[in-house]
């Protein structure tokens, strides 16, 4: 990554001691530095890497023979070259800090001639400073993605044209690209505070400009609680900017000090959770805060398993209000 680029402080994955991590700010400043004269000719050869390490796959278990399977292959293939060929950002990548993901395509119906019903999942993930785990960013199933695909068709997305020339088609465009700035926001703003806020803007312009027609869904308030619309509207909104602190502070003060200082981290981490709670008092059933829970049960688990019983007993009432849908893991686990 650039050392000198403004919106995102420098990353770097390192091998130490069997354990592969990433950092960023003055220690990747230094280790950048010590290389810099021996890898400059390598890098002039091979170029920068765009920022996604996507994985696509495209089904149509539903579909039989009524689908042609060299159209899901295209439409797989395009996909991941549109992700991954794509630049989404002014920063630099090199290959180890591409950020892990999956786009997951499971094609339901056909609404017509080359008009697909479809459920989207999304699944983003980061690495975890000194370990080889990596902690979700995002797992997310969107039904509401419906689009116009027909074979060898050009992939084409322009931010000052969303809605592009034929709105079905658009809308595959759209969507994708959306949920790529929601990705590289979050994996932002979990290293550094209020670095996401331009992905997330973006998502919300592509919001704004959404294809529109009868069969589009998602992108507005009245399509449903959980949606396009009001994902990128919690991560934006003035009065919710709260949630940022609490993307930083549980993933780099907490878990990227997990390995070397668990009291620290977890005493973080406890304080994201309340954080989090006293967000959720002033924003009840907001998208964000389910968002960013699920998924997150059996990480809760493991990082405050072996807490003191104190510890546990402050955390547990937090975790089962936060994300009942774990409360029986949490109960078993951690109850003293």
């Amino acid at each position: 990554m650039n050392l000198a680029h403004a919106n995102k402080k420098p990353s770097c994955i390192i091998v130490q001691g069997g354990h592969t991590r990433r950092v960023r700010g003055l220690g990747c400043f230094i280790l950048r530095t010590m290389f810099c004269l021996g890898i400059l000719l390598i890098n002039f050869a091979k170029g920068t890497c765009q920022e996604l390490n996507a994985q696509v796959t495209v089904v149509a278990p539903q579909l039989g023979t009524t689908i042609d399977a060299s159209l899901v292959s295209n439409l797989e293939k395009q996909l991941t070259d549109f992700i991954n060929q794509r630049k989404w950002t002014t920063d630099q990548f090199q290959p180890e800090e591409k950020i892990n993901c999956n786009f997951s395509i499971a094609l339901t119906s056909i609404a017509a001639q080359d008009v697909y019903e479809a459920r989207l999942t999304v699944q983003a993930a980061r690495p975890v400073y000194n370990t080889v785990y990596q902690s979700v960013l995002v797992n997310y199933q969107d039904a509401q993605f419906t689009f116009k695909y027909r074979p060898y068709q050009r992939l084409e997305f322009n931010a000052s044209q969303v809605a592009g020339t034929e709105p079905l088609a658009a809308n595959l465009t759209a969507t994708i690209a959306y949920y790529i700035n929601i990705i590289l926001g979050l994996d932002y703003d979990s290293f550094e505070l209020g670095k996401g806020q331009p992905f997330f803007k973006n998502a919300q312009n592509i919001v704004l400009a959404a294809p529109k027609a009868s069969n589009i869904r998602g992108w507005q308030s009245f399509d449903g609680q959980r949606n396009r619309y009001y994902l990128a509207n919690n991560l934006t909104a003035a009065n919710m900017q709260d949630i940022h602190q609490v993307f930083y502070t549980y993933f780099r003060s907490g878990l990227d000090s997990m390995y070397s200082d668990p009291k620290t981290a977890r005493s973080n981490i406890l304080n994201a959770l309340k954080e989090l709670q006293k967000f959720n008092t002033q924003h009840p059933n907001s998208m964000i805060e389910q968002f960013f829970m699920e998924s997150r049960t059996d990480e809760l688990v493991g990082i405050f398993k072996e807490a003191p019983p104190d510890i546990k007993n402050e955390v547990l009432p937090l975790l089962t209000e936060l994300n009942a849908n774990g409360g029986t893991k949490f109960n078993e686990a951690l109850k003293n």
